[in-house]
């Protein structure tokens, strides 16, 4: 089970995520809405930090932070800004996660075969091809 619920955690809350995002009014700043998604989040994960953590303060852990959380920040707030604007220019909520997912598929095959030494193997090569036969057919 602990395998397979985080699959269906990202699931479940990618599905909120997009509806949400799809969500944010016309007019408003998507940094606007971003920054109280932002502090919800600050305040969830300080709770969930103390509900969760088995030792260690605050300070101790935020000693162990390295260059991964910060540039993880940075990514979340442009892709997140990434999928507001898309769906703000018109994207359907049916095919912007699907285009985006597909595309995200075939850079980490080669990402995990570059910076992580994983066999880029026929099977995965042959996924490639069927995330591009995919994003052929949603568009006939």
């Amino acid at each position: 089970m602990t395998y397979v619920l985080p699959i269906v955690m990202i699931v479940f809350f990618n599905i909120i995520y997009h509806i949400c995002s799809k969500s944010v009014p016309d007019g408003l700043s998507p940094f606007l809405s971003l920054a109280v998604t932002y502090l919800v989040g600050f305040v969830l994960s300080i709770l969930l930090f103390f509900i969760t953590r088995t030792g260690g303060s605050v300070l101790s852990e935020l000693g162990r932070v390295n260059w991964a959380a910060p540039v993880l920040g940075i990514s979340v707030v442009g892709l997140e800004a990434g999928f507001i604007y898309a769906y703000k220019s018109g994207w359907e909520i049916s095919r912007a996660s699907l285009v985006q997912s597909s595309f995200l598929a075939i850079s980490l095959i080669f990402v995990g075969f570059i910076l992580y030494n994983e066999p880029l193997t026929w099977n995965k090569m042959l996924g490639v091809l069927v995330c591009i036969a995919g994003l052929v057919l949603i568009y006939l």
